[in-house]
């Protein structure tokens, strides 16, 4: 398959960096073929701090990927998270410019530019402009206004804001782990990419991702984004509430986390041990004493969550509930604990959407790398779309000169 096929997605997170590449097919369905992940360092709550340390990180990903798929990494996706990411929502109002009052793309380009000005800090940048609908003449609830007859057209859009030294400082490490980046997207609208289902992006619902070190949120209705948020608060947070309490290193509280980490304590046989090794030698824990420890972290993060849902602004109903992503979603009970709490059905998501070697991949620590490159494959398909169209306009109006040139 030739190289302009191949999407690869970069995922830079607080406590693992992951390179996925996926094939696109001829039916442009997704195929994962290699994945490369290793610890993250220079990175603290989505946030740089170590260019070098970062972009060691990168390449040692990116090489372990290349050796799995067969496949020389030259660009990628890269993931967006940090605390510094937030969203707005604004309208642009244009007057239909053709005579017979049809919209164009021009019109609707001109109406999202019309929605892009708003009051930017010095240090903040536009990370995406995303369509939610399009009103025409007063008439909402328009996905693809291209074609339609009216003299008003509005658009309703969600714009994502991020900080530009960030921005930038990421796109510094990647470039120096010797990438080219082919777009930066934001790490929940990816996740959503891997783990919605088709009626989930029709209906109200909410993306939350539990990485390392952030909890990204993201709110859809009716397949746009409506909201989307970032907290500086993530699983790692408790492996370090596990090695505090238990008085143990980081390493041994992150393998207990995953092997044993639970958050219901009432859930827990009081008979249940394991055992543990420190300074003074090996003793037992009850899992009820880990789930005790851990129970009060989650439940703060998912207060923040519901904190978060309510600050969006969003007055509706969100059927379709709360997904669950992220390597922190995979401990015992957080299904159940937030259901509770946020009072919503909850689900853990999965990556659904691709093919290939999903075996390898079918975690959640993987939904924000296989979105980017779902991502990517239709940024490829539209860009394709868009250069036959041109193609054929040429054809045609090479045609027209040549029947001029054979009549005359």
């Amino acid at each position: 398959m030739p190289q302009n096929r191949i999407v690869v997605g970069l995922d830079v997170g607080s406590t693992k960096v992951a390179a996925m590449v996926g094939e696109i097919t001829e039916l442009g369905e997704v195929k994962i073929t290699g994945i490369g992940e290793c610890p993250s360092n220079g990175l603290r709550k989505g946030i740089i701090v170590d260019i070098d340390g970062v972009a060691r990180s990168i390449l040692q990903a990116v090489q372990s990927a290349e050796r799995m798929s067969g496949q020389k990494i030259v660009s990628a996706y890269v993931g967006v998270t940090g605390a510094h990411i937030y969203s707005v929502n604004n309208k642009g109002v244009v007057a239909v410019g053709n005579k017979d009052g049809e919209i164009s793309v021009a019109d609707v380009e001109r109406a999202v530019s019309a929605a892009k000005v708003i009051n930017l800090p010095l240090d903040k940048e536009v990370l995406h402009v995303i369509p939610r609908q399009y009103v025409v003449d007063g008439y909402d609830g328009i996905l693809d206004p291209v074609g339609m007859v009216g003299s008003r057209l509005e658009v309703e859009v969600s714009i994502i804001i991020g900080a530009s030294a960030s921005i930038q400082n990421l796109g510094k490490a990647v470039s120096r782990a010797g990438l080219h980046i082919e777009g930066f997207v934001l790490n929940p609208l990816a996740s959503s990419e891997a783990v919605l289902q088709p009626v989930e992006r029709d209906l109200a619902s909410v993306v939350v991702d539990i990485g390392g070190g952030t909890t990204e949120i993201s709110l859809f209705d009716e397949d746009g984004l409506w909201f989307a948020s970032i907290l500086p608060v993530g699983a790692y947070h408790v492996t370090s509430d596990l090695a505090v309490g238990l008085r143990i290193p980081l390493s041994q509280a992150e393998r207990i986390k995953i092997e044993h980490g639970c958050v219901l304590s009432n859930l827990m046989p009081d008979e249940e041990y394991i055992v543990i090794s420190n300074v003074g030698g090996q003793r037992k824990v009850s899992k009820k004493v880990l789930a005790s420890i851990i129970e009060p972290r989650m439940q703060e993060i998912l207060h923040m969550i519901k904190q978060e849902i309510k600050s969006s602004g969003f007055k509706g109903v969100i059927p379709a509930g709360v997904i669950f992503t992220g390597g922190g979603c995979c401990l015992d009970g957080l299904a159940e604990l937030a259901a509770e709490h946020l009072d919503m059905p909850v689900r853990i998501g999965y990556p659904c959407n691709v093919g290939g070697m999903i075996d390898m991949v079918n975690n959640p620590r993987y939904a924000t790398g296989i979105g980017l490159i779902i991502y990517g494959s239709r940024r490829m398909a539209s860009q394709e779309a868009a250069a036959d169209s041109d193609n054929n306009f040429k054809s045609y109006i090479n045609s027209i000169k040549s029947w001029f040139k054979d009549l005359f």
